[in-house]
Order: structure tokens, then sequence, then C-alpha cells
């Protein structure tokens, strides 16, 4: 047998990851900040002034940030990371949220899901549902998503039909967004709406950070008898650009158990049922 030559790909992946992770957490103090220094980071993060630079420079590259002398700073005041760079973000979280919501779906369903890292965390557990693999020989549950994403976790699921929109594929979330996608959604009906929003608040309802995302969502939501917003608790009590629907047109919130328990007292207080994770 020829002797291994080369990096170990287990070794290769594992640094793939933490250089994302280590991204991910630049861009979210960057949010926070507007300003960041190489030596502010580097001490947030634990690791050399170098690999902060090399960090900086890639993300310029990407168009996340622009470079400084001394750091970077953001583009603009609100930031719509791309979903690759989301998925570290309240992980936890985001995956009992998305358990809970695949136990509101039962057999023979028909499910929107919009974009994002929550819905997609839900996509995963209705695909994972042994009860609905044993349903039958066809699909126990049909999908309607604008996610490509989550139409490529599903579609290899023989329990679940999946139907996708038309439209433009968004790069920062894989969404299909515009007319070809509304098209499609106009002529459906569905039992419930599994909808993920970038921030949610008791008096503008649930919201995106981009206006034709809100448009294709706020459309999902309205075909659906029974809408269901899935939000961890860091978007409770904000809001964002675009409004996907007010309050009083979604039936469920769904949040983490870690939640501040004020924020979710007040949508309870507006008339949602509000379940916790």
């Amino acid at each position: 047998m020829q002797p291994f030559v080369g990096n170990d790909p287990l070794t290769e992946w594992g640094t793939f990851v933490a250089r994302y992770e280590r991204w991910n957490a630049l861009l979210e103090l960057l949010a926070g900040e507007g300003r960041l220094e190489v030596e502010q980071a580097a001490r947030a993060l634990g690791v050399s002034p170098a690999t902060i630079r090399r960090d900086l420079d890639e993300l310029a590259r990407q168009q996340m940030l622009t470079r400084t002398r001394g750091g970077a700073v953001a583009h603009g005041v609100s930031y719509d990371l791309p979903l690759r760079y989301k998925t570290a973000r309240h992980a936890p979280e985001k995956q009992r949220i998305g358990a809970a919501a695949a136990r509101l779906v039962e057999p023979g369903m028909i499910v929107g899901l919009n974009g994002g890292t929550t819905t997609t965390e839900a996509a995963r557990a209705i695909g994972a549902r042994s009860d609905l693999r044993s349903a039958g020989a066809g699909p126990a549950v049909t999908i309607v998503t604008n996610a490509l994403n989550i139409a490529n976790e599903l579609v290899v699921r023989p329990h679940v039909k999946t139907v996708v929109t038309g439209g433009v594929a968004r790069p920062q979330s894989y969404e299909l967004i515009g007319p070809l996608a509304t098209g499609v959604l106009r002529d459906v009906s569905l039992d419930m709406a599994i909808i993920g929003v970038d921030a949610i608040d008791v008096e503008q309802g649930a919201s995106a950070h981009h206006e034709g995302e809100a448009s294709i969502n706020h459309l999902m939501a309205g075909r659906a008898r029974r809408v269901v917003v899935v939000a961890d608790g860091s978007k409770l009590g904000r809001r964002a650009f675009a409004r996907i629907c007010a309050l009083g047109e979604i039936d469920v919130l769904l949040t983490d158990g870690g939640a501040d328990d004020a924020r979710v007292a007040e949508f309870a207080e507006a008339g949602l049922r509000v379940i916790q994770a």
C-alpha cells in the first residue's frame, strides 16, 4: 500500500470550517461596531494579527467589507449576511426551532418553506421524520419552496414531494424571487407556511432585509391557512427594511427557550401563540 502523501482531508476540512466560523465572527463584530481594528479583532478571536489581516483581505475581495489601513469598516448600517455566513449563528437554537416546526407537519399536508437558516433546519427535520417515511409508498407531504438549498435537501427524500417556484436566484439566501416565483405561488394553496424572518416586532410584524424576499414571503404566507414564523431570540423585538406581514397575519411564533421573557410576553399579549423550543 502506498503511504499517504499530502494533507489529511479531515484536517483540511476542519481548517475550512474554522475559517468560515472566524469570518462569520468578524462580520458580526463589524456589524455591531461599524469599524474594526486588526489588533482588536485578534484579541477578540484569540488568533494572530496576521491571520486577521488575511481574513479581512479575503472578505474585502468578496465585497463584504471595506479594508482600511488598520482594519476594516462596514459597507452599510444593516447587514444582510450571505446564508453561508449565517449558518453558525445561534445554530443550536435554530436546530431546536427547526425540529419543533417539523413536528407541526402532519401527513398529507402541503407546506410552504421560504429560505433561511432556520427554515433549512426545519426542512432537514421534515426529511428525517421516520413516521412520514413509513406513511406509504408515495409522498407523505408536499413542500413548496422558493429556496434552492432547501429543494436540494428534500428532493432525495422519497416521502417528500418537492415543488420549486421559478424566479431569479438571490446569492445572499439562495431564494428565488421576482415575477416567475410569484406566478407559481399565486396558483397554489398551502395548509401551512413556515416562514423564516430577519426580524419580528409587535408593531411592525415580521420583516426581511430585502424587499424582493419580503414580497415573496408575504405571498407565501397569504396562500396558507396557517402561518408559523420561526425566529430565534436574537430577532425578537427587532425591525428590518421590508415588512413580510403584520402580526395579525401570523398564527404561531416559534422561538428558542432562551429568548427574552419580556419579549416573549409581548408577543403572547398581542395574541400570538408562542412556542419555545
